[in-house]
């Protein structure tokens, strides 16, 4: 299968993104109630035309295998256990983080965001109604109302550039 073409974003004082993965939280990023947003199934598949997308989730109300159905993605990662945010950071750092869009919204994203960010990747602290912890907006690039939003800012890039520039 051939590569997918990947989402550039040329952002003044930061550097240019180029973005291959997506690497999300489930649960309070894409959803709420356990329910995924309405609207993301379509915007992920759009995205899903330029680059890999992968769901790495505690899953607490336990719905996302079934709630991200339809959806093209490359994995789902069901953590197990404790320290979700050391696993997280584990799982992303095998996917080259410069190369990486971060999206979540708890203290288990935390150290996801950081290390995107850090290593030259984007970010994005996310809230849909469930609130974001305030670990997960300062390790972050951007905090943004609503998943949608979020999602739109690789699909419409000068929304990035615009929020983003020195």
């Amino acid at each position: 299968m051939p590569q997918k073409s990947g989402i550039t974003i040329n952002i003044p004082g930061l550097g240019v993104r180029n973005i291959l993965t997506i690497v999300s939280d489930y649960t309070g990023t894409l959803s709420f109630d356990g329910k995924l947003i309405a609207g993301i199934r379509e915007r992920m598949n759009e995205l899903a035309d330029h680059v890999d997308i992968h769901i790495v989730t505690a899953d607490t109300t336990g719905t996302a295998r079934k709630e991200l159905s339809g959806i093209r993605l490359k994995k789902i990662l069901k953590l197990k256990g404790n320290d979700h945010d050391c696993q997280k950071r584990a799982y992303l750092e095998q996917l080259d983080p410069r190369h990486v869009a971060v999206f979540g919204n708890g203290n288990n994203d935390r150290l996801q965001l950081r290390a995107a960010k850090d290593a030259g990747g984007l970010a994005i602290a996310v809230d849909n109604g469930e609130g974001c912890a305030v670990d997960a907006i300062m390790n972050a690039h951007i905090f943004i109302n609503g998943i949608a939003n979020a999602l739109d800012l690789l699909l419409y890039p000068k929304r990035c550039v615009a929020t983003l520039r020195f």
